[in-house]
């Protein structure tokens, strides 16, 4: 089985960026400790989306420059289509799983920080999983 390099990078970026995203959210979680379980879900949620997406853009724009800078303006347009496609099918599997274990973890009293991590961390596994396959069956890379 051949890998490809760029895939792994990517894949390599949504880690990373997951890790971050998963560590302030927690904190987030952790601070809204008081309010409503879909409100504090909701919100750690919208909090890990800005440092995911803030992180991940530059990541990627450092990875994708040169490459960018060498090819045709069409085929980047194609190219950048297609991903967005692919995180955007990643996202509502991401968002579904996601706010339901968040908030059911909170509903059965788990610590916030603890359901953020947790909820995360199986939300991530689906989203890299789903995203991956995407970008293969659309040969993006």
């Amino acid at each position: 089985m051949k890998l490809n390099p760029q895939l792994l990078r990517l894949n390599r970026n949504l880690v990373v960026c997951c890790v971050i995203s998963a560590l302030i959210s927690a904190f987030v979680a952790q601070m809204l400790a008081e309010e409503e379980s879909y409100l504090n879900t909701t919100i750690t949620i919208l909090v890990g989306y800005a440092v995911f997406f803030g992180f991940f853009g530059c990541l990627f724009y450092l990875d994708n420059k040169k490459r960018y800078q060498a090819m045709r303006p069409q085929l980047i347009k194609k190219e950048l289509i297609k991903l967005a496609s692919s995180f955007g099918i990643g996202e509502i599997v991401y968002i579904g799983i996601r706010w339901a274990l968040m908030f059911y973890f909170l509903e059965i009293a788990v610590e916030p920080f603890a359901a953020s991590l947790v909820s995360e961390a199986i939300a991530t596994l689906f989203y890299i999983a789903v995203v991956s396959a995407v970008i293969k069956a659309t040969k993006v890379y």
